[in-house]
């Protein structure tokens, strides 16, 4: 069995409009008027964060199996923190997030210690939660019971 995956979008534009395609699925990213565009799908920072909520979804119901975990849900709230001047050219400032803030209220009927280690283990995981740490990026990660 190949241990690869390998992952593949395609996407063309129009303004700030980017229309992504990976598969059957069709993705549409674009930013606000006040940046120039039309409005017509998140921006790329909030699809980056997300593409954090899925995926730590994911892992964490993947995880929870192995540990034989009862989870019903995770409800995420996610925030990020840029500063725009890096964006807009300013050399002096990182042109990506300063922090990322993650709640998660766990629907499940385990202890708090148990919900503790599915966080663990899953943010250990999780390709894009690690692919953000190993950026430097702080995250700041709270797990609690819904």
């Amino acid at each position: 069995m190949e241990n690869k995956l390998n992952f593949h979008v395609r996407g063309t534009t129009k303004g700030m409009q980017t229309i992504v395609k990976s598969s059957k699925h069709t993705i549409t990213i674009d930013e606000p008027p006040v940046m120039g565009g039309h409005d017509s799908g998140p921006d790329p920072l909030t699809t980056l964060l997300s593409a954090l909520a899925g995926c730590e979804n994911v892992v964490a119901n993947l995880v929870a199996k192995e540990m034989n975990f009862d989870l019903q849900t995770i409800e995420f709230d996610i925030k990020g923190v840029l500063d725009r001047r890096g964006l807009m050219g300013d050399p002096g400032v990182k042109p990506y997030f300063e922090k990322v803030m993650i709640e998660a209220k766990v629907t499940t009927s385990e202890s708090q210690e148990r919900i503790n280690e599915l966080q663990k283990l899953t943010d250990s995981r999780c390709p894009v939660y690690t692919t953000l740490e190993a950026a430097g990026i702080p995250l700041e990660t709270t797990w609690t019971k819904a």
